[in-house]
């Protein structure tokens, strides 16, 4: 299906859904687009539902110091991306995303087409098969805003939350870390990357496509984690720091982290942040959005696959980093 030249203020709802809806994929919904609401199946007789914002200038820019232009594709890949992790969190498996989409008039029609390919994409790739956008919204506004409500089925299990964590505990985590903490970097600097899947320099361009378009961990690691048992999880998004203290703050436990394999990782990024000027154990300790997993296991547990020992849950209160204060603390959407 081509690619639509006009902007949306050439158009009205009607036919900017036209252009949208064929881009989604299948509809796995009792009853999907088209109606007041949707309808979806909930077997397990309960339903997990999220949601998340993806904001232009704060989330996303649409054209970065680098020389780069945000799709829409990667804004609803990220979309679906950082929504699926937070059901996943809860040991559930995804079900369905309702967006919400506000556009200035002077959006192009393609990028809006594109943002709902990379929905679609996200979705097959991230997600399981039973998943897809059912239904959602359209505004007018001064920025572009993404906004999705994801649900999810528990199967029959007991969802993870984050207050289960027991001194004792080992804390384990799935996924990447500091990927995307190191593409805003790239994405932010005065480097030339206009084409981060094309750049000459494989290493930034990986890095760039870590923030742009993030992988989480694969798709039944939350489920796998609850049937092995876990005792607290959650996603991470604001850094491994300050993602590990909602666990500690919320099971009243204090959590310390393995310097020794976090350092090990952090040298890994040395080469590529030493060229931005940057610490790598601050990616890794305190940047967010790869949306892997952090889980605590009894200590008994066989962990999941995938799953990796990044330290231990104590007696007492808040996060250390062998021993110490962490050299990082990760993202506050207002403090900064």
């Amino acid at each position: 299906m081509p690619l639509d030249a006009r902007t949306v203020d050439q158009l009205d709802e009607k036919a900017l859904l036209a252009r949208i809806f064929p881009r989604l994929g299948p509809d796995t919904a009792l009853l999907g687009p088209g109606d007041d609401a949707a309808v979806i199946a909930a077997p397990d007789g309960r339903t997990v539902i999220s949601i998340d914002t993806l904001v232009e200038d704060a989330d996303f820019r649409l054209l970065w110091p680098c020389g780069y232009r945000t799709s829409g594709f990667d804004v609803g890949w990220k979309c679906v991306a950082q929504n699926v992790s937070d059901i996943r969190a809860m040991g559930a498996v995804p079900t369905s995303l309702v967006v919400s989409l506000t556009l200035p008039g002077t959006t192009e029609v393609s990028w809006v087409e594109d943002l709902a390919e990379g929905l679609a994409a996200g979705i097959a790739s991230l997600a399981f098969e039973n998943c897809s956008v059912v239904g959602g919204d359209l505004g007018r506004g001064s920025q572009i805003v993404v906004t999705a409500a994801v649900t999810g089925d528990l199967q029959g299990r007991r969802p993870v939350l984050r207050s289960g964590a027991r001194p004792g505990d080992i804390l384990a985590h799935v996924g990447s870390l500091g990927l995307a903490a190191g593409g805003l970097a790239v994405l932010e600097s005065g480097l030339e990357l206009a084409d981060p899947a094309g750049a000459e320099d494989v290493e930034l361009g990986s890095l760039a496509l870590a923030q742009l378009r993030p992988r989480p961990p694969y798709a039944a690691a939350g489920p796998a984690a609850a049937a092995a048992g876990a005792t607290a999880m959650l996603d991470v998004s604001d850094g491994l720091v300050r993602d590990a203290g909602r666990i500690a703050r919320a099971s009243g436990v204090a959590i310390d982290l393995d310097a020794g394999y976090l350092s090990s990782r952090a040298e890994m990024l040395a080469p590529a942040a030493g060229r931005l000027g940057a610490d790598p154990l601050e990616w890794v300790l305190g940047g967010g959005e790869d949306h892997g997993l952090l889980a605590t296991f009894g200590p008994e547990a066989i962990l999941p696959k995938g799953f990796i020992r990044l330290g231990e849950v104590h007696g007492g209160e808040g996060v250390t980093f062998g021993g110490e204060e962490p050299p990082a603390t990760g993202w506050d959407h207002f403090a900064g």
